[in-house]
């Protein structure tokens, strides 16, 4: 199943934070904070502005932060997971 997001969202793949500290402690789920990694997998057409499709900032394979409570999850009947953002709730693309 192939997911086109609409007008200005954004498909991404959320990116797994390390479970190692640096000094090699490993960290539970429970002490885990939430993600705000990803990596783009679709982009919608565009934010519309006076009338006027304007195209998003972001492309498919970069990788970005966003907020952390920002965006909706979703998971496909093939099993596909991922979240759904609005393109305001991208924070930085990671170069």
């Amino acid at each position: 199943m192939k997911i086109k997001p609409l007008g200005d969202r954004v498909l991404v793949k959320i990116l797994e934070p390390e479970v190692k500290t640096k000094g090699g402690i490993l960290l539970p789920d429970s002490a885990k904070e939430k993600p705000q990694e990803a990596e783009v997998l679709a982009v919608g057409t565009g934010k519309v502005v006076d009338g006027k499709v304007v195209s998003l900032d972001v492309k498919v394979g970069d990788k970005i932060i966003f907020g952390k409570y920002s965006g909706t999850e979703i998971t496909t009947k093939d099993g596909i997971g991922g979240l759904i953002l609005r393109v305001d709730d991208i924070l930085a693309i990671i170069n």
